[in-house]
Formats: structure tokens, sequence, C-alpha cells
């Protein structure tokens, strides 16, 4: 990897760090986001011309008492020698309470980092995530099975199902 591309990857990947920092650290009012529970994934990715493969990722969730989660995510492959690392913010809406079952739809957006083996050349750009899923609760924590639509320069289709373990 050339030093400007290092530099500029680093770049992007610090101002996504501090965005994500920053939107966490919004100072506290009555109807303020607290986090509620992290937890990991795994699926099935179909990026766009290249092979499906198996991904990756963990989310920390936000909610305030209400059907609106906020969840930043993570997300990683690797096939055909090309790797892409997805940090996201999505919104999600559930349409029925924490105890219950519940469809819900979401929305976000997200950097694509993706790295070639092939040609020693990395990018860096903006996605907008289109997300549909089921939450199912299960004690302390609730599991999840969601498919996602990620579309941009790099765009891909995933399913996956998780767990976030709950701190309440």
């Amino acid at each position: 990897m050339k030093r400007h591309d290092r530099k500029s990857h680093l770049a992007t990947m610090l101002w996504a760090a501090l965005v994500l920092l920053a939107s966490c650290a919004i100072p506290a009012t009555s109807h303020a986001y607290r986090w509620s529970g992290a937890g990991g994934k795994l699926g099935y990715t179909s990026p766009e011309d290249l092979s499906g493969t198996v991904m990756v990722g963990g989310q920390v969730e936000f909610e305030n008492h209400s059907r609106v989660h906020l969840m930043p995510n993570l997300s990683y492959w690797k096939v055909d020698r090309v790797s892409d690392l997805n940090p996201n913010l999505d919104v999600y809406y559930h349409f029925k309470s924490e105890s219950e079952t519940s469809p819900y739809l979401g929305g976000g957006l997200g950097l694509d980092h993706r790295s070639s083996e092939i040609t020693d050349r990395s990018t860096t750009g903006l996605n907008a995530n289109v997300i549909g899923g089921l939450r199912i609760p299960g004690g302390s924590n609730h599991y999840f099975v969601e498919g996602r639509l990620t579309a941009g320069d790099n765009s891909r289709v995933a399913l996956a199902g998780g767990i976030t373990f709950h701190t309440h």
C-alpha cells in the first residue's frame, strides 16, 4: 500500500471513529439514548462482482425506552483475495415491545473500506443501508435474523443471525 493511501485510509478511519464517538457522547436529555447491550452476528454476504462469503460482525445497542434503537455496528468479510471492513451507524424501528417477538426495519450510513491483495490497493466509500429483520426475546438477551442491502460503490446483500446481550 502506498504511503498516501495509508494516510488517506488512516484519516478516513479516524474521522469515522470520531463521528461515532461524538454521536455517543451527545449531552444527556430526558429522552437520551443509553447503552443497552452488545453482541455479535454471523452471516452470508454476496458482494457485487465477487463470490458470496461468510461475514462476521458486532454491534452495540442504544435505546431510550422507545421502539427506535441506535445500532453502531461493524462487519468484516474476505473472499477472492479482497477484504472489506464496514463500520455503520444504523437506526432500527421495532414494531412491538422489547418483550415480544417483533419484526423491524432500519436504515443508516456506513463506510466501506475494501482492500485487494491482487492490486495492492484499497478504497473507502460511503454506503447507505436498508435493513429488515426479526427480533426474538430470550431472557436477558435477544436473538435476531436480518437481511441487509448495502448500496454504494461496493454494493452487496447479506443475511445474518446473531445475539445481543443486554445490560438490564
